[in-house]
């Protein structure tokens, strides 16, 4: 078991969401707020989470856009997939070839999705209340941050867990030190599907919203199991 994080002091979230409210006019934003969040203090294992994941035009926040969302809530011993979510929706930016190849939802798909404008609503209530688990954050946290001030000119905070940066850490601790070095050892990559293969869990195709929202919640029951005490506070987990 690990017993310390190498992330930062915790971040005051509940803090966070009442400052929110205070300058939140969005109606659908203030409810996600006001959906508060488990007390700090709560063992992961109580925790309700939401692994989410997006497929995007392309990887430049500053002008790229969502194409799909998946989300599926789940707890350290269950993925509820009677309660998953998958949207497709109509990007601002055209659809590059190189993101078509990629996650594979072409002009046709989306010639008659919505605009995230008519359905993130929709997102906010799948996670309200929960902690959102994604793999590398910047995608899920900095895409759905702009895009939302794209529309409704505010945009949206919220905790999260980034598996990828806890299996960054593992790695870190099993072969980054010095000894390791001299041995030829090094840390392994932290790419989903290779992080996902340590742990013995399945091949799943990647790069379907869906399909890596629920890998992502089997990847971080692994990682817990594995490494650390589902006893230890959600406030050690979120960043």
């Amino acid at each position: 078991m690990l017993k310390k994080l190498l992330s930062p002091p915790s971040i005051d979230w509940p803090g966070k969401f009442e400052q929110r409210l205070k300058t939140t006019e969005h109606q659908g934003l203030r409810q996600y707020y006001l959906g508060g969040l488990p007390d700090p203090d709560t063992p992961l294992a109580e925790v309700e989470l939401l692994a989410m994941d997006f497929e995007t035009t392309g990887l430049n926040v500053d002008k790229d856009d969502i194409v799909s969302i998946g989300t599926v809530p789940f707890t350290l011993r269950r993925i509820f997939l009677n309660r998953a979510q998958h949207w497709t929706v109509r990007p601002r930016e055209q659809l590059a070839e190189e993101s078509v190849i990629i996650h594979g939802i072409t002009h046709s798909d989306i010639l008659d999705a919505p605009d995230l404008s008519a359905i993130f609503e929709q997102v906010l209530e799948q996670m309200a209340g929960k902690i959102m688990v994604v793999h590398y954050q910047a995608i899920e946290r900095l895409f759905l941050e702009r895009a939302l001030i794209r529309r409704i000119h505010q945009g949206i905070e919220f905790p999260l867990i980034d598996t990828m940066a806890l299996e960054s850490e593992i790695q870190k601790r099993q072969h980054g030190g010095l000894l390791q070095r001299l041995k030829g050892d090094k840390p392994g990559s932290v790419r989903l599907g290779q992080s996902r293969s340590r742990y013995g869990l399945p091949s799943y195709p990647p790069h379907n919203a869906l399909t890596d929202a629920i890998a992502t919640a089997e990847l971080l029951q692994a990682q817990i199991a594995h490494h650390f005490d589902p006893k230890r506070p959600i406030k050690e987990f979120w960043c």
